[in-house]
């Protein structure tokens, strides 16, 4: 009976027509992942600190581009919100 079998998937044999080149045509492959260490890791402790060496950046002019970005929007939240800006300045 076939009640307890599953039916098998087709395989096809395909080619592209145009594709010179090799290995398979059909793999999803990032183009920066041979420069990344955190597409294979074990442990939680190797993951978070890959994860934290890859988000270093030897440019710190970028860091500190993307520190001033963030103040203008929190900025620009606070001013949205009316919030009282006058408990940062000093008292005359």
């Amino acid at each position: 009976m076939g009640i307890f079998k599953l039916k098998k998937n087709k395989k096809f044999d395909y080619t592209p027509r145009y594709y010179k080149g090799e290995g398979n045509p059909f793999e999803v492959k990032h183009k920066f992942d041979e420069h990344r260490k955190t597409i294979d890791n074990k442990g939680l402790k190797t993951k978070f600190v890959n994860a934290i060496d890859d988000y270093k950046s030897p440019d710190k002019s970028a860091n500190k581009r993307i520190y001033i970005i963030i103040a203008i929007l929190i900025f620009i939240f606070l001013l949205l919100i009316e919030f009282d800006l006058s408990i940062f300045l000093p008292n005359r």
